[in-house]
């Protein structure tokens, strides 16, 4: 079975630094277990990383290259390149998604 490795981008750290920030001013506890969720989420999908789905707001543009994994109420956006997953951008769901896809993901850079 091929295996993939994760690699978090500068922006997708920063996006789930700000939510567990924020979720900690709540609970710390929920903000850690949360923060590590998402990581474990993330680091699964060196396994099967095609078996998300593309990302609805490209797909429609024609763009089939960016993935979600769906993690209780966020969005988590990757991309797969060779033998390695970019974890792209971590987002509530509740947010407009469409501004910040287009403004990181088409700038094509990982920071």
């Amino acid at each position: 079975m091929k295996s993939f490795e994760v690699i978090w981008t500068k922006n997708a750290e920063y996006d789930l630094e700000e939510i567990i920030e924020y979720i900690k001013t709540d609970s710390i506890k929920v903000a850690k277990n949360i923060f590590f969720e998402i990581k474990e989420q993330c680091n699964d999908l060196s396994i099967f990383p095609l078996s998300r789905r593309v990302v609805p707001e490209l797909q429609h543009i024609g763009i089939l290259r960016y993935r979600e994994l769906i993690y209780k109420r966020w969005r988590i956006v990757y991309k797969i390149e060779g033998e390695k997953i970019y974890i792209l951008i971590v987002v509530d769901s509740s947010r407009d998604i469409e501004d910040i896809l287009f403004r990181r993901l088409l700038k094509s850079d990982y920071n």
